[in-house]
């Protein structure tokens, strides 16, 4: 029988994959569909994968799958086959990632959670399968000509601030469970108005269109696949390109380049930047933007003080971090962390 979970330390699987040869290719997919035995549906699946060497993060609930993933290149078309061999998946859309090095993850883990995304939704008579429309690329281009769409962006503000569509409104909420009362909120006296909703893959932008429904807006709409499938549609198609910036993505890379533009600046210094780090202190982990010359000077930390304790003997570090609740610290991605100009040393 296959194993079910990993029993290799997180630096040797790191070690292995970087000493791999064959090319990967990082997609990402998900789907709202009843899953009856969310651990049976975990277990089975994770055999299937581990067997083609697949890396990744994959959630499963009731409530249907969520899936970020590396997949050798040579073993790409016997993963579509188990993976549309199962009916409620068959042809899914996959998103495939604009900017890849084949790095994005070294470790396969599949988690059965008790939603695909956690949302703070408590109303039974909510009802995902009532959702907002549709928009493919070209459809999304044609409706923001109109001054008085709406457009959303349901993602974090470390993922807005790096990069978004003109003219999207920013939620600034941390969590998606606070967005969606308050994108409610701020839209109350909007209800009869064409809204765009967009996210980074689509998981988010559907489930938030099916809330607005539900709470009473009557021209809902999501951009199919998020930032990922547009941006290839608009490659692939020779479209305009109304989003600005760099997409935030959650794994490795932390980002793919989806047009030239910088529109945000590092957090040390001020400077145009928008390369996402996390402090190379073990007991820090903070998420921030930081420039080239920011990295080298502060050896990819996100102070003097952290710097200090990175290049101290790891024993040494170790003792440090012993006892203390790092909580926040850990790749902390509140949007009340600090900015240019603050005191990045006091966290």
């Amino acid at each position: 029988m296959a194993v079910l979970h990993n029993r290799v330390s997180q630096k040797e699987l790191k070690e292995a994959l970087f000493r791999e040869t064959e090319p990967r290719n990082t997609i990402s997919f998900y789907h709202y569909f009843p899953i009856g035995d969310p651990q049976l549906f975990r277990d089975e699946l994770y055999r299937k994968l581990y067997a083609l060497k697949v890396f990744g993060r994959i959630y499963v609930a009731h409530e249907g799958i969520n899936a970020q993933i590396s997949v050798p290149t040579p073993n790409l078309e016997a993963f579509k086959e188990e993976l549309f061999g199962l009916e409620a998946l068959d042809q899914l859309r996959l998103n495939i990632a604009v900017q890849d090095d084949g790095k994005s993850f070294w470790v396969l883990r599949i988690k059965v959670k008790e939603k695909i995304v956690a949302d703070g939704i408590g109303d039974p008579a909510f009802d995902m399968s009532n959702k907002g429309k549709y928009l493919n690329a070209e459809e999304f281009n044609r409706l923001t000509e109109n001054p008085d769409t709406i457009v959303v962006d349901m993602r974090n503000h470390y993922e807005y601030e790096v990069g978004h569509f003109e003219r999207a409104i920013e939620i600034p909420s941390d969590t998606f469970r606070e967005q969606l009362p308050m994108s409610a909120k701020m839209l109350a006296n909007k209800k009869d108005k064409d809204i765009i909703m967009y996210c980074t893959g689509g998981i988010r932008c559907e489930k938030a269109s099916a809330y607005l429904l539900h709470r009473g807006f009557k021209n809902v709409y999501h951009l199919e696949g998020g930032i990922i499938h547009y941006a290839s549609q608009v490659r692939e198609k020779k479209l305009p390109c109304k989003f600005i910036g760099k997409n935030f993505v959650f794994d490795e890379r932390l980002g793919e380049r989806i047009s030239t533009d910088i529109i945000a600046v590092c957090h040390q210094c001020g400077k145009p930047a928008d390369t996402h780090a996390n402090c190379r202190n073990e007991g820090c982990h903070l998420l921030f933007i930081q420039c080239e010359e920011c990295a080298k000077t502060y050896d990819g930390c996100c102070s003097v003080e952290c710097q200090q304790v990175y290049n101290l003997p790891v024993d040494e570090q170790k003792k440090l971090r012993k006892g203390k609740d790092k909580g926040m610290m850990i790749f902390n991605k509140s949007r009340h962390r600090l900015r240019p100009g603050q005191n990045l040393s006091k966290k």
